[in-house]
């Protein structure tokens, strides 16, 4: 296929197109700035209009462009991460509408922050929303993907699990010092996934027609906070910090992305992708943790 990436530059993006290159596909890379080489076009994700042909020739678009969300949250913050999220999604898929031969699927990030707060109960994707800065976005993010004449599928990514960044990037230096402690009371279910894992499921979704809608794009064993803590010093062959970091630091140093992103519990399973036959790499985390460090 022909499949158009934004976000190609990024984390994710990055190792996406590489997969999807070495299958066989004709990747083409949205790119803020000039063009480089064939496989790269230049797009404005804060246009107000899709430029001509952006979209022509592909048969599927990725979209994973979007600002970050791991800091601090002040209200220019937020509205940065709404924007760059809604605005760059409605354009692609105004440009989905105006190809002459659409794609014939989009597929566009969210994130597992959905469903909210949702404590030890075992969720899937037909869990509603729950409430936050990031639930509402995410369901904003989802209803901008789904205005198309394509089949759409939005990734409802958990942590992802890399050596070169993601969920671990901030991380990997405290732990290495054997600083590494639970967050708050560590009883918050955190799900995760293995970035080549994430990888197979995207490219398992794209040639996959009859997934659609939501997915969770996580592993199928989610654990506590104190557990992956306890698995990640032990892969790092540090000792865990037995005093945890209380909820009262964590708000005061990260406000709101700490109580919603950190502290909540999302003991999410992947439904769809079981259901569907995708077969995970990595099943436990102390077998992924040995895989990705």
């Amino acid at each position: 296929m022909v499949i158009v990436v934004t976000g190609a530059s990024g984390l994710l993006g990055t190792a996406l197109v590489r997969a999807l290159t070495e299958e066989g596909h004709e990747v083409v890379r949205l790119v803020r700035r000039a063009p480089r080489d064939p496989g790269e076009r230049t797009w404005d994700p804060t246009a107000k209009e899709p430029a001509p042909g952006l979209l022509d020739g592909a048969q599927a678009v990725v979209h994973l462009a979007g600002a970050p969300i791991g800091r601090r949250w002040s209200a220019a913050v937020k509205r940065e991460i709404v924007r760059s999220r809604i605005d760059s999604t409605r354009l692609l898929t105004e440009a989905v509408r105006r190809t002459a031969t659409p794609p014939e699927t989009l597929v566009s990030a969210s994130g597992i922050d959905f469903y909210g707060d949702t404590g030890e109960a075992v969720i899937d994707e037909s869990t509603p929303r729950g409430t936050g800065f990031l639930a509402e976005l995410c369901e904003r993010w989802e209803q901008e993907a789904r205005k198309v004449p394509a089949r759409s599928v939005q990734l409802r990514t958990g942590l992802v699990l890399s050596r070169d960044g993601g969920a671990l990037g901030p991380m990997l230096p405290i732990f290495k010092l054997g600083l590494g402690a639970p967050l708050g009371s560590g009883r918050q279910f955190w799900p995760w996934i293995a970035i080549d894992d994430w990888v197979g499921a995207v490219q398992h979704v794209l040639r996959t027609r009859e997934v659609s809608g939501p997915v969770n794009v996580v592993g199928p064993d989610p654990v506590p906070n104190r557990d992956f803590t306890r698995e990640l010093t032990a892969a790092l062959r540090r000792p865990m910090m037995p005093i945890p970091v209380p909820r009262l630091a964590l708000g005061l140093a990260l406000g709101d992305f700490a109580r919603e992103a950190l502290l909540s519990s999302h003991r999410a399973r992947p439904k769809k992708l079981e259901d569907s036959g995708y077969a995970f790499r990595h099943t436990r985390l102390d077998g992924a943790l040995a895989a990705v460090l």
